[in-house]
């Protein structure tokens, strides 16, 4: 397993996420039983880094679903817990009628931060991230309001979700020098559109995480393989997934890539952990960009 810089952290360069545990495209998931097994498997792989949210969750009545079954399974499991990250998210809502909202309010996320300390187990959360801009309220004063609660001792580090390079920099001003963590933003070989922000991030050495690296459940990540034919051809190749390929991939396009593919069985997560450790080649991994196109990797 590779290692990388995250913020104050040093974490595995593979990493879990957790939402298909509790949410998905396709409307299945997993038992808990079954859930907690596939975080199991993820740790004994050697990922130290998990990725949640409160509002991963079967329905609106059930938010932080996926905070307190990662903070169950993470204080299940038999190996040593010390070097595991727990990140999570605020900042979006959900109320009856499954409305969907945002709330960037210091009053919301306050709020929130207790119950998510609460789902996960924790004293402190090691990652919190803004998950979507309220556009109601000022971008810099929502990172006030995270620039307090790490000053307060609730969060270890502050990360942002979904972001413009516009934004990125206004977290960077109120959050100060090496203040801001992580970036996290859609990024596959189906919705490249973030790679803009993905070389803002590398060249000012903040974390990038692409979520749903692989293109989303209910078929993207299954498919991957298919829609773009050269991950395949490499991973016959090589004797490995398509999806592996892709996560090799993706961590070569920076130092500070951080993948949190999503898996709702043990032998998916198992799977992806092992993309830290595929070498593709110069060719190969030009032979990516180009297939995705966007100019990536250039």
């Amino acid at each position: 397993m590779q290692f990388r810089t995250l913020g104050p952290f040093t974490v595995s360069a593979v990493g879990l996420g957790g939402m298909p545990l509790s949410m998905s495209n396709d409307k299945v998931t997993p038992d808990e039983a079954a859930a907690i097994e596939t975080v199991h498997a993820a740790l004994d792989a050697g990922i130290t880094l998990i990725d949640t949210a409160d509002c991963y969750a079967p329905s609106w009545d059930q938010m932080g679903h996926n905070e307190a079954l990662i903070g169950k399974a993470v204080a299940s499991w038999g190996g040593d817990r010390s070097s595991i990250v727990l990140a999570t998210k605020g900042g979006i809502t959900r109320s009856e009628g499954e409305v969907w909202g945002r709330d960037g309010s210091p009053e919301h996320l306050r709020s929130q931060v207790e119950k998510s300390l609460r789902n996960l187990g924790v004293d402190v959360l090691d990652l919190y991230q803004f998950h979507r801009p309220d556009r109601t309220r000022l971008y810099g004063e929502v990172m006030e309001t995270f620039a307090a609660l790490r000053q307060e001792g609730k969060i270890r580090a502050v990360g942002i979700s979904n972001a413009s390079i516009e934004e990125i920099e206004i977290a960077q001003e109120v959050l100060g020098d090496e203040g801001l963590a992580s970036v996290q933003n859609e990024f596959s070989p189906r919705h490249p559109c973030s790679s803009d922000e993905l070389r803002y991030c590398t060249e000012n050495g903040i974390a990038f995480f692409p979520w749903s690296p692989l293109g989303g459940t209910g078929g993207g990540a299954t498919a991957v393989g298919q829609r773009f034919a050269v991950f395949a051809q490499i991973g016959k190749t090589h004797g490995v997934s398509p999806q592996q390929v892709v996560l090799a991939w993706e961590l070569s396009l920076g130092d500070n890539v951080i993948v949190i593919p999503g898996s709702r069985r043990p032998a998916s997560i198992t799977d992806s952990a092992r993309a830290a450790d595929l070498e593709l080649s110069a060719d190969e991994l030009a032979a990516c960009s180009a297939a995705v196109g966007h100019g990536i990797g250039e």
